[in-house]
């Protein structure tokens, strides 16, 4: 794990456009389902503009649950306001 934590990340990773791995595809989907959603709460907290993926942090962890433990992929990216 520690050596793919290490690797240089890339644009364009995916070898197709809609992945077909089962967890590449829910965060896909996750996208699909929620983008507009996340977006308007972006604008709504911070103004016009848009996450960072340059100067941006990502943390997975486990939390315990009674009904099965959840995967908490937290994305962290810097706000960059749109210059217009």
């Amino acid at each position: 794990m520690l050596h793919a934590l290490r690797l240089q990340p890339t644009r364009g990773a995916l070898d197709q456009p809609v992945p077909t791995d089962p967890t590449m595809y829910r965060f896909y989907e996750v996208l699909q389902v929620y983008g507009p959603t996340i977006k308007e709460l972006i604008h709504e907290e911070f103004g016009d503009g848009i996450m960072s993926a340059i100067n941006f942090r990502l943390d997975v962890s486990r939390a315990e649950d009674p009904q099965g433990d959840r995967v908490v992929v937290t994305l962290d990216g810097k706000f960059l306001p749109y210059q217009w």
